[in-house]
């Protein structure tokens, strides 16, 4: 008997669902990744380490397989376009190639979208050799800032930023273009609105709702997702203008028949679409957070779209949504369970050890995981959404307690950094790139006062006893706010002298300036290293009277 095979586009982490569902439905694995060392490589039936960007070499391939491929699939990844490139030239189902193209390049996309009359920013495009020219143009005086710079065709908010002034213009649209791998940027107007992400299938004239999360955005210039949560809390009424506004963008840019994504915003004038794209979400969302959330495979049902088959477990569990304006039929596939995915972050430097993995699954509700850094990796504050840490997804019967859930593993874990290292010291010491004024940010973010009264109290404060309790020593500045305000990993300032108590029972006198303020900036890695940096200097100077004698 001839075995059948899926030809499948990537080998990182998001594609594991795809692998898994393949195998599920009796199908071979040809994956292919420029990377030969990609985490699902071991999992391919078959591996072949071709660019997915390849097309030609991704056709060729596919047809070498004959009638033994039966579908072309990815998911998480930016090349959608390749996918139906290679379907086309293998008659098998999917969105045509154009309207995938359309959906990749966000230059057409946009284009598609005014032409439609589809609610999206106004946008220029700016390419590498381009850029001179357009500063010294009367465009450029044109410009409203705010506005927000990407990439043309780059996924996971590489590149992408928002120009605050004329000042960060340049610095900005040069690393998006750099970003690019055409060399081309699109210059947006900024939308100011809730953002959300909505996943779909689309087949047969009908749009199915196959995910609604809240997107939570942080970190300005920056666009970084500290998480989503699955179902939205918007209210019926706007959720069924963002649906109709999806719908309507589906449909200007071609697409019929796969999978599409969209990241959308509610504006003062409505819903605008950030993006479309011809494919599953990354990000957890689609492989994880909505299966958990609805009890539905996702990646399986639309798998079994692009072999050309009926995604039978979606049809039968869907259910019809009025949307008005809409030039689809339109379904939903409704949650049961809410779902909740978070990042941690960290300040620069480089992982020394990693404090709290033992027990991060033993959080109630919390399902999944995932590191991105381990030790001896090189961290930074994110500028772009695959440079966060790792992420911990959690199921629960309601929205706070998948929240709770989630924030609460992030926040029991602790990477403690490398010293002495010249990233880290400059993170804390507050120095910052004239074209990203503000950023990094502190981890705890405080009101102007109470910084002052701090600062005041500093001046006088003596030095921190070797051995003593912390979580004892709260200034007077802070008392107010140790267990309101949170940091970018969801911990209080109580919550950060009581692990900091736990991780150093035992530790040499501090400055008591360095300390706290290390504290505001960095959270417990700011204050690890104050500690592990004076014990290296002990060290140090201890070392060169030894060498001295």
């Amino acid at each position: 008997m001839q075995e059948k095979y899926v030809l499948i586009l990537g080998a990182g982490l998001m594609q594991k669902p795809s692998l898994e569902a393949a195998k599920s439905l009796g199908y071979k694995t040809l994956v292919v990744d420029a990377n030969p060392h990609a985490i699902c490589v071991p999992y391919a039936d078959r591996f072949e380490p071709i660019d997915l960007k390849d097309k030609e070499a991704l056709a060729k391939l596919a047809l070498s397989l004959g009638s033994s491929l039966e579908g072309v699939f990815t998911a998480g990844t930016d090349f959608s376009a390749s996918v139906s490139y290679v379907a086309e030239k293998c008659s098998l189902p999917a969105h045509s190639y154009q309207a995938a193209l359309n959906a990749s390049d966000k230059v057409l996309m946009r284009t598609c979208f005014k032409e439609a009359g589809v609610p999206s920013p106004n946008f220029t495009q700016i390419s590498r050799t381009e850029i001179a020219s357009f500063i010294a143009s009367e465009k450029f005086e044109e410009i409203k800032f705010p506005c927000v710079v990407k990439p043309v065709d780059n996924m996971g908010a590489r590149g992408c930023r928002m120009i605050r002034n004329p000042q960060e213009f340049l610095p900005s649209v040069e690393e998006a273009v750099r970003a690019s791998r055409t060399g081309r940027a699109i210059l947006e107007e900024y939308m100011k609105g809730d953002e959300y992400s909505i996943d779909a299938i689309v087949c047969d004239g009908t749009l199915t709702i196959t995910g609604f999360a809240d997107r939570h955005i942080f970190y300005e210039p920056y666009f970084i997702e500290a998480g989503h949560t699955m179902p939205t809390r918007a209210d019926e009424g706007k959720k069924s203008e963002l649906i109709a506004c999806f719908a309507n963008a589906v449909c200007a840019l071609g697409l019929t028949h796969g999978v599409a994504k969209a990241d959308i915003k509610y504006t003062d004038k409505g819903p605008m679409i950030g993006e479309v794209a011809a494919r599953l979400s990354g990000g957890y969302m689609s492989g994880w957070t909505y299966p958990y959330a609805s009890s539905i495979n996702l990646t399986k049902q639309a798998l079994l779209l692009a072999l050309g088959k009926q995604p039978e477990d979606l049809l039968q569990h869907r259910r019809p949504v009025a949307v008005h304006g809409a030039k689809l039929g339109i379904y939903e596939v409704p949650c049961q369970q809410v779902s909740a995915e978070r990042a941690w972050i960290s300040i620069p430097g480089t992982v020394e050890k990693i404090y709290g993995k033992e027990n991060a699954l033993a959080v109630p509700f919390v399902q999944n995981v995932f590191y991105r850094s381990t030790e001896g990796s090189s961290v930074n504050f994110p500028r772009n959404n695959v440079e966060k840490c790792g992420n911990a997804i959690s199921r629960a019967p309601t929205y706070e307690l998948a929240v709770n859930a989630s924030e609460s593993c992030v926040s029991s874990l602790v990477l403690r950094l490398k010293v002495p290292s010249t990233e880290t010291e400059t993170f804390l010491s507050g120095k910052t790139e004239k074209s990203e004024s503000g950023f990094p940010p502190s981890f705890f973010v405080l009101d102007g006062e109470i910084i002052k009264e701090l600062t005041h109290w500093l001046q006088t404060a003596p030095r921190i006893e070797a051995d003593s309790l912390l979580s004892d020593q709260l200034p007077p500045a802070l008392a107010s706010v140790s267990v309101s305000v949170r940091d970018c990993n969801h911990r209080t300032i109580s919550e950060t002298l009581s692990l900091y108590d736990r991780l150093c029972p035992q530790h040499p006198s501090l400055s008591a300036k360095k300390f706290w303020l290390s504290l505001l900036r960095g959270g417990i890695q700011g204050v690890l290293y104050e500690t592990d940096l004076e014990i290296y200097n002990a060290k140090m100077r201890s070392s060169r009277r030894l060498r001295r004698k």
